[in-house]
């Protein structure tokens, strides 16, 4: 237990430049505390006690506003930055190296039963709001921008933005924590049209001249 609080402290640091000590991350960031919670929570699950489980992950929800459901399978040095509103469903899974932020869902589409929730990657980045739903992979080094909803596969090394997610490119380096440089699909679309207007025009007033010349 003490290795995988000292794991996740580590990786706080790592990932926030906002931690400035050990105290400040035991004391004030839910992610933490939600992280450590699940532990218990999958561990109790997974021993058979699946009531106790739940209450686990209920009193971990009610104190850090992360709803984790004690079957979500999640890998080592996952981090949740600022925490708030952030749900995984029963049968996610999650790799190695995912950091997620503020009010992202991990969830089904429906009723079904079976694997419902999506599968993650290692070294995978969900940007704040970022809703991923069904049982869809998300491959590896994938980064997934703020408000977009995702609700087919996702290959590897791969950039997803919009609603619903289109990958938008696609390389083989680990993906950064700038989500202010994501590409804008929708916005290149509307400018790409406005050029094409403009041609048309153009073109239209070109005829013109060229019918009154006659």
């Amino acid at each position: 237990m003490f290795g995988t609080v000292r794991e996740q402290i580590d990786t706080i640091f790592q990932r926030d430049p906002a931690a400035r000590s050990v105290l400040e991350i035991v004391l004030c960031y839910s992610g933490f505390h939600a992280v450590l919670f699940h532990r218990l929570a999958h561990s109790l699950h997974l021993a058979g006690l699946p009531l106790a489980a739940r209450v686990v992950s209920q009193l971990s929800r009610f104190l850090t506003g992360v709803d984790i459901h004690p079957g979500a399978t999640i890998g080592d040095r996952f981090f949740i930055d600022h925490g708030m509103g952030v749900v995984i469903g029963e049968t996610a899974e999650i790799g190695d190296d995912v950091l997620i932020y503020q009010g992202v869902t991990l969830g089904g589409t429906g009723k079904e039963r079976g694997k419902r929730h999506p599968t993650i990657g290692d070294h995978v980045v969900i940007g704040a709001g970022a809703k991923v739903l069904g049982s869809i992979r998300v491959g590896d080094h994938v980064r997934i921008g703020a408000g977009s909803v995702v609700v087919r596969p996702v290959p590897a090394h791969s950039t997803v933005v919009g609603v619903p997610g289109r990958v938008v490119r696609r390389r083989g380096v680990e993906p950064d924590l700038d989500h202010g440089t994501l590409p804008d699909p929708e916005g290149q679309e509307i400018a790409d049209l406005r050029r094409r207007l403009a041609d048309l025009e153009q073109q239209v007033q070109a005829l013109l001249r060229e019918e009154l010349r006659r």
